[in-house]
């Protein structure tokens, strides 16, 4: 991809020398002198980076003006700002305002380079991340169970703080979901949110990914994440896979919030937030020397708990219909509605995949069902390992039905069959009754008559009142 750089500087000098580099690297550039003509050129195509002086001589328009009329109107643009009589105070009141950097003249041609090429590679991926989010992230953690629910209370509190939390879950639950909440409720929301998953089949280490690398005569300067997160929020997944030597990297960051690049000798300092997750035991890792007990305790601020699907059943029938949204839209194929008996029975399974095997067992029932669009799909169209939890009624000692009445045979299926469908929802009153069709109340007298005059001890489990996940 070719970038377009527009300089805006009044000084001609500037203008051409800074043009010169820039072109010499493979970029195109396009100058301005005046406010005005700054403005002009972003109307007619914005570019990809602005090269903005601060002490125009332009009596309508400064830098700073300029750059806060841009934020307003583009506040995707990424704008460098320059000055020969810069202070302190004034390169504040520019990042302030949405300047990306500030450079002072006379200026270094490798600054200058490394200031670009930062700002494009932040720009491009805060872009591509809010793409994938919009194409693949829901936009809140779906269900209205209380488990999901306090996990969306504790979030909301914990957002708002500038805090590091640890979050802890089996895999498939969903935290990357969860730190992207965090991220998108927080005052850094504006800023990127950037993943690095920790443990990665990669040729490239995971110190030059996360801390950077100084260019070397035959490579550029490689940015790390820590520097590319900028303002705005890393998530470290599955943070226990770091080497020692990392995490010991790592707790000199959280300490000092500077690091140096592979190969350099200057600290570079930055501002972001830290999230970790892991689906490990942390405390039994530490306990065997896999993980640095002061690393734990800078990353475990808050500690945010994602619960197992299996503790929220009930979220199932809306997670199964926003992934057939989902799913209808991104690989093309059939929306079509699952039937009450199938949700009925994914309720029952237990899901050791979580979200991510809920989802691929939604996808699967859609591309490979032969339905047409109007159909549902059936509980004998859901993967044998779920349809193979069914409890079958017992047979072994079934009574000779041919010397029974009518009646008696009647109430020996009704009471066998109950009592497989309880034992199948796991004494849970709500679940039961929906699936079988009856009254809750209905059903709960009937299984108390049942419990009573059961012949077969243990048959019957612990009843649950309410519905449960």
């Amino acid at each position: 991809m070719i970038h377009d750089i527009l300089i805006v500087d009044d000084e001609p000098d500037i203008r051409e020398l800074m043009a010169g580099i820039l072109e010499d690297e493979g970029f195109t550039i396009r100058v301005a002198a005046t406010g005005d003509k700054a403005l002009e050129e972003i109307s007619l195509r914005q570019p990809s980076l602005l090269i903005l002086d601060v002490w125009l001589g332009d009596p309508k328009y400064d830098g700073l003006k300029i750059l806060e009329i841009i934020k307003k109107t583009n506040p995707d643009l990424p704008i460098v700002m320059i000055s020969g009589h810069g202070t302190v105070e004034t390169a504040v009141n520019a990042i302030k305002l949405g300047a990306y950097d500030f450079i002072e003249k006379p200026f270094k041609t490798d600054r200058l380079l490394m200031i670009v090429s930062r700002a494009l590679e932040a720009a491009t991926l805060r872009k591509e991340n809010r793409q994938f989010k919009d194409a693949f992230m829901p936009p809140q953690m779906i269900g209205s169970s209380f488990a999901i629910q306090t996990v969306r209370k504790t979030i909301e509190k914990i957002a708002i703080a500038n805090s590091r939390v640890l979050i802890m879950g089996h895999a498939g639950v969903g935290k990357e979901l969860a730190a992207s909440e965090i991220h998108a409720h927080s005052k850094r929301a504006s800023g990127p949110f950037l993943v690095l998953h920790c443990l990665m089949d990669s040729s490239e280490s995971i110190d030059d990914i996360l801390f950077g690398a100084e260019a070397t005569t035959s490579s550029a300067c490689k940015l790390g994440f820590l520097e590319l997160a900028h303002r705005g929020t890393l998530f470290l997944d599955e943070v226990t896979e770091l080497s020692l030597e990392t995490q010991a990297k790592l707790v000199r960051f959280l300490h000092e919030h500077a690091f140096k690049r592979r190969g350099g000798d200057k600290k570079v300092t930055v501002d972001v937030r830290i999230l970790a997750a892991t689906k490990k035991d942390i405390k039994t890792a530490i306990a065997a020397g896999q993980f640095r007990e002061d690393l734990y305790y800078r990353l475990n601020v808050v500690t945010l708990m994602i619960p197992p699907l299996k503790e929220r059943l009930e979220d199932i029938p809306a997670l199964v219909t926003y992934f057939v949204e989902r799913l209808s839209k991104q690989a093309g194929v059939s929306k079509r509605q699952f039937s009450e008996s199938a949700l009925a029975l994914m309720q029952t399974y237990k899901w050791s995949g979580n979200v991510h095997e809920l989802r691929n067992v939604v996808e699967r029932a859609l591309v490979f069902s032969p339905a047409a669009n109007d159909e549902t799909v059936t509980l004998e169209e859901l993967p044998p390992e779920i349809k193979g939890e069914q409890i079958s009624l017992g047979t072994s000692n079934a009574p000779d039905f041919l010397s029974m009445s009518l009646r008696e045979a009647r109430e020996y299926f009704e009471r066998e069959y109950l009592l497989a469908q309880v034992q199948k929802f796991s004494g849970n009153i709500s679940r039961t009754a929906s699936f079988v069709g009856m009254e809750r109340s209905a059903l709960h007298r009937k299984l108390r008559q049942l419990s009573v005059d059961r012949k077969r001890e243990g048959e019957l489990p612990e009843l649950e009142e309410a519905s449960q996940g």
